[in-house]
């Protein structure tokens, strides 16, 4: 779960939703009314910022505590509980990583190679958002997922529990269990890939509001990368392929990790998402 070291904000793509409630609120003059106050706060998208929120309240009273949370800061995700990603409606509690829409990207490379029946683990999860849009784009697969942070793997469960997906808690493959050494047909790892040093740049909806072990990627950004990458070969199956999401300066030096532990690297990236994914698959034999 990441953003890159120099991320747009989760508000600076226009917020949508495939089944968004309506309410009376948003059939009234609520919606309207809050318009200015989202724009003045520098909500770049405030008319449709102003729609879901307005969606999301049940009266007045509960529209203007939404708005007032949104103005204070907090990302429109947090506010309204959920994020679209990948046509999906994801949970997103207060505190957990908020899916970009750049890693539609790793999934939609994902899917192209998850079948039916594989077994598919999504590593550094976040919201499980990753896992879940795999399994509903590529059918029934065996999911596991797992991460650090409490709050996200709560999180996860929801979202991968119509997948029959299972969220474990603990760092990297620790969790996993054993019975899946060298099974995995899919191995998704969005982990953190933004340089310590670059932390300070990121919007401040990502620095104050989304946990720091989701954005850390240490010196260079690739210190978690680096981990999954080590260790892959044993939890792959022949022919099973571990898919990273990273920035496009990383992306050599990710390949060139895949590649001295054994697994063919391909880079491959989508100028409109800007985003860049290596994938590393094992030998057939």
């Amino acid at each position: 779960m990441s953003v890159s070291p120099s991320p747009a904000s989760p508000s600076c793509s226009p917020p949508s939703s495939p089944s968004a409630p309506s309410s009376a609120v948003s059939r009234g003059a609520g919606a309207a009314l809050v318009v200015p106050r989202l724009r003045a706060a520098g909500c770049v998208f405030a008319e449709d910022e102003a729609r879901l929120l307005a969606a999301a309240a049940r009266d007045a009273a509960e529209l203007d505590a939404l708005v007032e949370r949104r103005v204070a800061g907090l990302p429109l995700e947090h506010v309204v509980g959920w994020a679209e990603f990948c046509g999906l409606r994801i949970a997103v509690d207060t505190g957990v990583f908020v899916p970009r829409r750049r890693t539609e990207f790793l999934v939609r490379r994902a899917a192209e190679l998850a079948a039916p029946g594989d077994v598919v683990v999504d590593l550094c999860c976040g919201s499980g958002a990753v896992g879940a849009a795999v399994a509903a784009a590529a059918g029934p697969v065996a999911l596991y997922a797992c991460d650090v942070e409490p709050a996200a793997v709560r999180c996860a469960r929801r979202n991968v529990a119509g997948h029959g997906g299972r969220v474990f808690r603990g760092d990297l493959y620790e969790p996993l269990p054993d019975a899946l050494r060298g099974r995995v047909r899919v191995l998704l790892a969005n982990a953190p890939y933004v340089p310590t040093d670059a932390l300070g740049l990121l919007p401040a909806e990502a620095r104050v509001h989304e946990p720091r072990v989701a954005l850390d990627g240490g010196a260079d950004g690739l210190d978690v990368q680096r981990r999954v990458i080590a260790d892959a070969r044993h939890w792959l199956a022949p022919g099973g392929c571990l898919l990273v999401e990273t920035g496009e300066r990383q992306a050599a030096r990710t390949a060139a990790a895949f590649a001295r532990h054994g697994l063919v690297p391909r880079v491959a990236a989508d100028p409109g998402l800007e985003a860049t994914v290596v994938t590393g698959r094992r030998a057939a034999r």
